[in-house]
């Protein structure tokens, strides 16, 4: 019963946290620039399995990435976001698929969704910023993947139009 507490607890702390966390960072990168780019891979198993992860704040599953910081490319941040992520280095240049506007939730920021097939999988241990990071089937993916990525993988693997915002 005292597991079950502390893990209903821990369960509202994120419900309560992320959405403050994660507003009090966007106004900090709205004051240090005015406009943001970030970057999305989707990476494909030999089995075609797709890498989600799971942010150690929420239960949503999602497309490991992040920031471009100041002086990195878009593919040198991916691979950075990769390997702290997911413990996976970039083998092969990755394929640039679409440019998404995040206007709707983070004015100014936009973000490259990256196709990544050629890569070494080191051995991943959670951080303070992902709980796990997992290969799912697409036709087994986890509850709570996020309907932005939902929208990623259908027009990556049916060819579905390509929508201007995530």
């Amino acid at each position: 019963m005292r597991d079950e507490a502390k893990h209903s607890w821990t369960r509202r702390l994120r419900k309560i946290s992320a959405p403050a966390i994660n507003g009090l960072m966007q106004r900090w990168f709205r004051i240090k620039r005015s406009m943001t780019i970030g970057v999305r891979a989707m990476v494909f198993d030999s089995s075609d399995r797709i890498l989600l992860v799971q942010p150690r704040l929420s239960d949503v599953w999602i497309l490991p990435g992040g920031g471009v910081e100041r002086g990195e490319t878009a593919v040198e941040a991916l691979q950075r976001e990769l390997t702290e992520e997911a413990a996976i280095t970039l083998a092969g240049a990755p394929k640039l698929f679409a440019v998404y506007s995040l206007e709707r939730e983070f004015r100014g920021d936009h973000v490259l969704l990256y196709v990544v097939r050629e890569f070494e999988a080191g051995q991943f241990l959670p951080s303070m910023e992902v709980r796990q990071a997992r290969f799912f089937d697409r036709s087994a993916l986890p509850e709570g993947v996020t309907a932005g990525t939902k929208r990623r993988i259908a027009e990556v693997l049916d060819n579905d139009p390509t929508e201007a915002s995530w």
